[in-house]
């Protein structure tokens, strides 16, 4: 099946799903309370066969704050050995107290992977085995993936990343007086935070 005949089978047999293929990558969209019965009719269909694993994760929706959906979106990674091709299903939950049913009993790899979702979005997966943190060390506060995270050593030491256009270590103020100076990804502005 091509992947826009996949999508249509498969948003036919799950109910409020959406398929979307962009760059031959087919992505079918469903509703939090239809996570658990999507992922395994994904796997158990014949037609979609999509027993393998690959990788679950999420990402931080917040960016585009004219949404009412805007929040944090569970992406799951499968693939067909049989009849070779792929699916990301995807879900969005709310930034506070989202919640998914755990797909660790459909795909026991999924374990550590919904664990560091808990860890660094602060998703919780329902009748998950053993979600606990996985990765940061114990007392961590906050999920640091998330776009509201301050990354506090940025603000610390000066941001090494690459130059803008036309920059170089030499340039000064008076080199390019009219150039407003522009702060690294996840810092915040003077005053925002920290100790004044």
């Amino acid at each position: 099946m091509s992947p826009d005949e996949l999508g249509s089978y498969v948003t036919g047999r799950i109910e409020g799903a959406t398929a979307e293929v962009s760059f031959g990558q087919l992505t079918v969209d469903v509703p939090p309370e239809g996570w658990l019965e999507a992922a395994t009719m994904l796997r158990d269909d014949g037609r979609v066969a999509c027993r393998f694993f690959d990788w679950l994760s999420a990402y931080d929706d917040g960016s585009t704050a004219d949404r009412e959906d805007a929040g944090l979106a569970v992406v799951l990674h499968l693939w067909s050995t049989t009849h070779h091709h792929q699916i990301r299903l995807r879900t969005h939950v709310t930034r506070e107290g989202g919640r998914l049913a755990s797909l660790a009993e459909v795909w026991p790899g999924a374990n550590w992977h919904e664990r560091e979702t808990f860890e660094m979005f602060g998703v919780v997966f329902d009748g998950h085995p053993n979600l606990v943190p996985l990765l940061l060390p114990d007392g961590f506060e906050g999920h640091p993936l998330r776009k509201e995270f301050v990354l506090a050593s940025r603000v610390a030491k000066v941001w090494p990343g690459a130059k803008e256009p036309g920059e170089s270590d030499r340039d000064t103020e008076a080199a390019s007086p009219g150039r407003r100076r522009m702060l690294p990804p996840g810092v915040p502005g003077p005053g925002e935070w920290g100790p004044e």
